[in-house]
């Protein structure tokens, strides 16, 4: 099996999407997961290879947007999973601060469904950092 590049995090995040111009102005989508090299996501509608789209995250304050390219688009079950990659070097950094993020709300939901506990962002920042910060991937 082939070694990723970028190591993926799982994440369900909701994210708005701009550049599917045939279909509608702005769409959202739910993230499937972030890295420092890009993301992928789910969609109802088809992307181009090479199509060059704008991804928010709405959840983010400020909010983050970058722009990227769709470097692959499979059918799954009468939908798409979308691969982006980001195309703005200057922005790679703070798409890793993203990822974090991403990665913080993801854990804060979890606890919520498995536990019956309600953190803020900052108890469940917290406790990501003193259980996965040591996992979690430097940037070489």
């Amino acid at each position: 099996m082939a070694q990723r590049k970028f190591m993926r995090h799982p994440s369900d995040v909701p994210i708005n999407v701009e550049g599917l111009k045939q279909y509608v102005a702005h769409e959202t989508e739910y993230l499937q997961n972030i890295s420092h090299g890009g993301l992928a996501f789910e969609s109802r509608h088809e992307l181009a290879l090479g199509q060059v789209i704008n991804v928010s995250l709405p959840l983010v304050r400020p909010v983050f947007t970058i722009k990227g390219r769709v470097i692959w688009c499979r059918p799954n079950d009468g939908n798409y999973d979308i691969g982006v990659e980001f195309i703005e070097p200057e922005k790679i950094f703070k798409a890793r601060m993203v990822e974090q993020v991403c990665q913080i709300e993801h854990y804060k939901r979890e606890v919520r469904e498995r536990e019956g506990r309600e953190l803020t962002g900052e108890q469940a920042a917290l406790e990501w950092i003193k259980k996965y910060a040591c996992d979690f991937p430097e940037v070489n």
